[in-house]
């Protein structure tokens, strides 16, 4: 099942370079993927005390797209934070509450709020595009939190943007990846590559 998922959307990815026509037909994929009997392993779904984790459950060869699944336990927050690629989010389990903001045009800017939306156990959204990139998220409810998200890139490799919602100052970081604690074989994919050191708060 995750094997024909990821065959579909490296299909989607090899037929067009519009960003927004490939988010538009990944999330039906993705909705659908969440709809079936599809689980992921146990140990895939569980959080870390200290930051939520980003487990790598298929990287393209090419790092055109990768899948994650993203766990964060009750209460975690990531920072404010932009993707550089179009990124579409289901959600696997529980519920996670998205804190938008307007892309800035420019460095030192107080960032402008755009809304918040919490999202549910089977609900898809277009996370971002490279015209509408910012935003944190949070774990919310009395369980934790896990996201199945798609990327035009290998998120955990590429230098993403972290702002400072009050001031619009810009550090740029790479995310890395969290060693998935399952062989890779279970999951179908190619050997992730290794985790690198996570940062005091890691984002996705």
């Amino acid at each position: 099942m995750l094997r024909t998922f990821i065959d579909d959307v490296s299909s989607v990815v090899a037929a067009t370079d519009d960003e927004h026509e490939i988010t538009k037909r990944v999330g039906l994929l993705l909705s659908a993927l969440l709809a079936s009997d599809f689980r992921l392993p146990p140990e895939l779904t569980r959080p870390a005390a200290d930051h939520h984790v980003n487990y790598p459950l298929h990287i393209a060869a090419d790092g055109a797209w990768s899948l994650a699944a993203v766990v964060w336990n009750v209460g975690q927050r990531t920072p404010v934070h932009g993707h550089e690629t179009w990124g579409v989010v289901g959600i696997y389990s529980g519920a996670e509450r998205e804190f938008r903001y307007v892309k800035p045009t420019e460095e030192g800017v107080p960032l402008t709020p755009a809304g918040e939306q919490v999202f549910e156990q089977g609900q898809v959204t277009v996370c971002c595009t490279t015209d509408d990139d910012v935003h944190s998220v949070a774990g919310v409810g009395d369980a934790p939190t896990v996201g199945l998200h798609v990327y035009g890139a290998d998120i955990g490799a590429i230098e993403r943007r972290r702002y400072d919602p009050g001031t619009g100052a810009v550090e740029w970081f790479t995310g890395g990846w969290d060693t998935p604690p399952v062989p890779s074989s279970r999951l179908g994919n190619r050997t992730p590559r290794p985790a690198r050191c996570p940062s005091p708060s890691r984002t996705r």
